[in-house]
């Protein structure tokens, strides 16, 4: 009988020391790889996200162009406090586009870059994004030179006409990149996009109000004869 229970005993104590043993081989066991960028997370940027952002830092280059005019143009309080905000806004969403880029690593343009057309790299094979050719809004070399050369009142009318049309011009370029396939998916993308939106459509209601107001109203026409 007490054979019996050493056996028993033993086996017992077999049994127990493999447990342990498994289980520190289970908890040595290295935990799985994290996933790589783009899986398991976020989608990753697509080639029409890396051409809008590329093509919006040129496209606010050239309105930091039209606002480094307006101290030595004119006089206007209202025009020259329009400018400052304009300048202020687009230094801070050229710098967000800066680092979106640097992030993912992709190519960072100069802000004159493209200022006489721009591939929008990857939009141009979709037919509902942006195509090889001049960005919407975008000023001619004609046009900037007209702007350069104007002073006073006729800077101020041509700065909000050319300006209106800029902003027009970069809510096309969001309206295609929410249109372009698989485009915007990343939240702070998506986010970005629709803030630059909101912003131009603010400012362009401000220009439009300011023009209205430098516009002079025509006269009435003279009352019609009486009939005798």
């Amino acid at each position: 009988m007490k054979s019996v229970q050493v056996l028993s005993a033993a086996a017992l104590l077999l049994a127990a020391t493999a447990a342990c043993g498994g289980a520190a081989a289970q908890t040595q066991t290295p935990p799985p790889s994290a996933p790589s960028a783009g899986t398991g997370g976020q989608p990753r940027q697509t080639r029409a996200d890396v051409a809008f952002m590329q093509g919006m830092i040129a496209h606010h280059g050239q309105a930091l162009e039209m606002t480094r005019l307006v101290p030595t143009h004119t006089e206007n309080t209202q025009i020259r406090l329009l400018a400052r905000r304009i300048d202020v806004s687009q230094q801070d969403e050229m710098a967000t586009m800066r680092r979106w880029l640097q992030d993912r690593g992709e190519a960072v343009p100069a802000a004159n870059a493209g200022h006489a057309g721009h591939d929008m790299a990857g939009m141009q094979h979709d037919p509902s994004a942006m195509r090889h050719e001049m960005m919407p809004g975008m000023l001619t070399p004609q046009e900037m030179a007209q702007l350069a050369a104007a002073s006073g009142a006729e800077f101020d009318r041509l700065f909000l006409t050319c300006m209106i049309k800029h902003h027009e011009g970069a809510l096309t370029m969001v309206s295609r990149l929410l249109a372009s396939p698989g485009a915007a998916q990343q939240s702070d993308t998506f986010a970005f996009a629709n803030d630059v939106d909101a912003d131009q459509r603010a400012e362009i209601a401000r220009m439009q109000r300011l023009l209205a107001m430098l516009t002079p109203t025509p006269p009435a026409p003279p009352p019609a004869p009486t009939q005798p």
